[in-house]
């Protein structure tokens, strides 16, 4: 059971829209005790911002995935980033503009040169 949790309503990624990892505003961040874990610099149309990064549960209809969130002090609404509709097993439908299930990838075919990672828990 989690300690702290709020219900929302979240904007997916449209033309509008696209980020990356989702993104929440500081007043929920810290409604939430989500603790700053790093910062990062980050592309808008408006030019390069700082942002801080934390760690949420997020939780779309039945499923719930352990996600990074930007944490912002201009966006006041929730944004659902790519990243985290990819580990939901959701995307969106270009044409509708709804989400919809999408597999799960393990092992993509294609040859790349291996690069060295760290992985840690």
């Amino acid at each position: 059971m989690l300690a702290r949790q709020v219900e929302v309503r979240c904007y997916g990624r449209s033309r509008q829209h696209g980020a990356t990892l989702s993104v929440i505003s500081r007043s929920l961040a810290e409604e939430l005790g989500i603790k700053v874990v790093r910062r990062d610099q980050v592309e808008t149309g408006a030019g390069m911002i700082i942002v801080d990064r934390g760690v949420a549960v997020i939780a779309i209809g039945d499923r719930e995935t352990i996600s990074e969130v930007w944490v912002s002090d201009i966006i006041s609404r929730v944004l659902v980033g790519s990243v985290t509709l990819e580990l939901l097993g959701l995307r969106v439908d270009p044409r509708t503009g709804k989400l919809e299930p999408a597999p799960l990838l393990l092992y993509t075919t294609l040859q790349q040169q291996p690069v060295k990672a760290r992985v840690s828990a």
